[in-house]
């Protein structure tokens, strides 16, 4: 699905300095929905196009927000050590 945002043209300049508009839009908007729990952590992973949940851990360390680890998280973190022989 696309979507169009409506940005009037005297904002523009000053919002286009910080780099990509449209992927900060995106990140904004992802990161919103994740703090709300309205998308899960694999669903905001998708959006923004991460490869990994290290990515995605990146992300949200860099943005300020701490994951909300459900205890989904926790057996995958225990099933992915057992398959290490830990």
């Amino acid at each position: 699905m696309n979507l169009i945002v409506e940005i009037p043209d005297e904002i523009v300049g000053s919002l286009s300095s910080g780099g990509d508009l449209s992927r900060r839009v995106l990140e904004g908007f992802a990161l919103e929905e994740y703090k709300s729990q309205r998308i899960s952590k694999a669903q905001l992973r998708r959006l923004l196009g991460l490869e990994t949940r290290y990515e995605l851990d990146g992300f949200l360390k860099t943005h300020q927000v701490s994951p909300n680890i459900t205890i989904e998280d926790l057996r995958r973190d225990v099933q992915d050590l057992k398959s290490l022989g830990l």
